[in-house]
């Protein structure tokens, strides 16, 4: 596909607002990670985590060979992690190297994250340029998170708060409650 026929497809990717997560896997010298925005979880039995990532990545070789990963759910004040794994930052020794870190079944869960979920991998398949990874969920650590770390349009954008009880959210509820 040209770049010209791929444009509008950017953009309406570009229109989705998804949080940020960054997925690790693999042990010791082998564990890695990778800064992913297209996540989906979806509630079931088992409940299942599906995200995509490029068919060169080596967060791809490293859930491959274990069949398993961490997914962490970012907060706005941890950008730097959404950078360094994502390969923006500079990450002198190692994605992984002087961050706080445990090991897990599900490969090393970055402690500073609140919220993550270690998942077993069920099936991976090539959908247009990335590999979809889907897993189920066998561990969920819900941390508190009152400030996402969004992405929109090419770059990261904080979510407005809440509207107080008495804001209007339709033309007859403007009076306080």
């Amino acid at each position: 596909m040209s770049d010209e026929q791929d444009r509008p497809i950017k953009r309406l990717r570009g229109r989705l607002t998804s949080g940020v997560t960054v997925w690790t896997a693999g042990e010791g010298r082998e564990a890695t990670g990778l800064t992913v925005a297209s996540t989906i979880v979806a509630e079931g039995e088992p409940s299942h985590v599906l995200g995509t990532v490029g068919d060169l990545a080596d967060l791809l070789d490293a859930v491959r060979a274990t069949g398993r990963f961490a997914v962490h759910v970012l907060a706005r004040d941890q950008r730097q992690l959404a950078d360094r794994f994502a390969g923006l930052a500079p990450a002198p020794g190692g994605l992984l190297r002087d961050l706080p870190v445990q090991q897990t079944p599900w490969g090393p869960v970055l402690t500073e994250v609140a919220t993550w979920a270690g998942c077993q991998l069920v099936e991976e398949r090539a959908v247009g340029y990335p590999v979809l990874l889907d897993g189920t969920i066998e561990e969920l650590v819900v941390g508190d998170l009152d400030d996402p770390l969004a992405w929109f349009r090419g770059q990261y954008r904080r979510l407005a708060p809440p509207p107080s009880p008495w804001e209007a959210t339709a033309p007859d509820t403007a009076l306080p409650g």
